[in-house]
């Protein structure tokens, strides 16, 4: 199969369990909006620009994104199959693959993404899906796999039968398709009772059609939750600080407790620095070799030479040169002193 390969990430739905008036996509983890740690994966896979759908808060996505996506509009909310037909003007006829996600996984990597990849290279058929198999399967669609490994059918739980509620194989809702076969198949999924077309759905027009539907299962299934409520964000961002943490102590960064050390995904920290407890790093924060951070501390946009020592204090928009010792319960912020006269 040609070596092509685009990607649309869905991103037009309107977040309603958030109680926020932020687009969904757009609520901040590790620093950046959630949309972004999605498109960051993606970009690790290809260097096709990606397609955005977009919808609720359309114009706010549009400006927080930037140039980093093209966008199409979803204008009324009829469901996943329709909100990738929206893309259908820049893609159709397009050779190679077409990778499908969501805007609000924040926790897919771009080494699931390539796994799915590999897969759909090599299989004869036109979809390959993503799998996470869960020990508590309760309010997720099933895979339905036949004799021979393929996925037959994606069962949602409100019509499985009690053989099918026991799997615990889940659909993940990221597929890559053949992008030649994918646009005329769309066509095909019929409305539902909900009055939407499912993107789900279309692995019953492939099967029907006497083609293959393969199914590769997440090697973590943290990497398919979905945020839909503000208790699904902090548990996203629980796993985020962990996996930047680690990379952080690999790198040669040492942390008292990384339980309650925060550090968003654009903070840099050179070799031997130490962080102790409630430290907190970020936006584009840059932190130099060899210093001591926190107790306590708050470092935001700003650079600490190398060095440097900080304390129980905050730090917005400033430089701090090598070597600084900075007092404790100092607030700088613009390169000047604004804590609060001590009597």
């Amino acid at each position: 199969m040609d070596s092509v390969l685009n990607a649309v990430v869905l991103a037009a739905g309107f977040g309603k369990r958030m109680q926020s008036d932020l687009p969904k996509v757009l609520h901040p983890l590790a620093g950046v909006p959630m949309l972004e740690h999605t498109l960051r994966a993606v970009a690790g896979v290809t260097s096709e620009l990606p397609v955005v759908v977009i919808g609720h808060g359309a114009d706010q996505v549009r400006q927080a994104v930037g140039s980093h996506a093209r966008f199409v509009l979803q204008q009324e909310l009829l469901g996943t199959a329709h909100a990738l037909q929206m893309a259908e003007p820049l893609l159709s006829g397009q050779p190679g693959l077409l990778l499908v996600t969501t805007g609000d996984m924040p926790l897919l990597t771009s080494a699931t993404f390539s796994r799915l990849v590999a897969m759909a290279c090599s299989s004869s058929g036109p979809i390959s899906m993503l799998s996470v198999v869960l020990p508590d399967p309760h309010g997720f669609g099933r895979v339905v796999r036949g004799a021979d490994g393929s996925v037959r059918a994606i069962v949602e739980e409100a019509q499985a039968a009690p053989d099918i509620l026991a799997i615990r194989e889940l659909n993940a809702s990221v597929y890559c398709f053949d992008n030649r076969w994918l646009w005329d198949a769309l066509r095909r999924i019929k409305l539902s009772p909900k009055g939407e077309y499912y993107l789900t759905d279309i692995v019953g027009v492939a099967v029907a059609q006497g083609l293959q539907v393969q199914a590769l299962i997440a090697d973590d299934p943290q990497e398919a939750l979905g945020i839909n409520t503000r208790q699904h964000l902090a548990e996203a961002a629980a796993v985020l600080r962990s996996r930047i943490n680690a990379r952080w102590m690999l790198a040669g960064v040492s942390m008292i407790d990384p339980a309650t050390t925060y550090i968003d995904a654009d903070v840099s920290i050179g070799r031997e620095t130490l962080l102790y407890p409630g430290t907190a790093l970020q936006g584009a924060t840059v932190i130099g070799t060899a210093c001591q951070i926190g107790p306590d501390v708050k470092i935001a946009n700003s650079e600490l030479g190398n060095g440097c020592r900080v304390s129980y204090s905050v730090i917005e928009d400033s430089r701090l040169p090598d070597g600084t010792h900075l007092e404790p319960f100092a607030h700088r912020r613009n390169n000047q002193d604004v804590s609060p006269a001590r009597v």
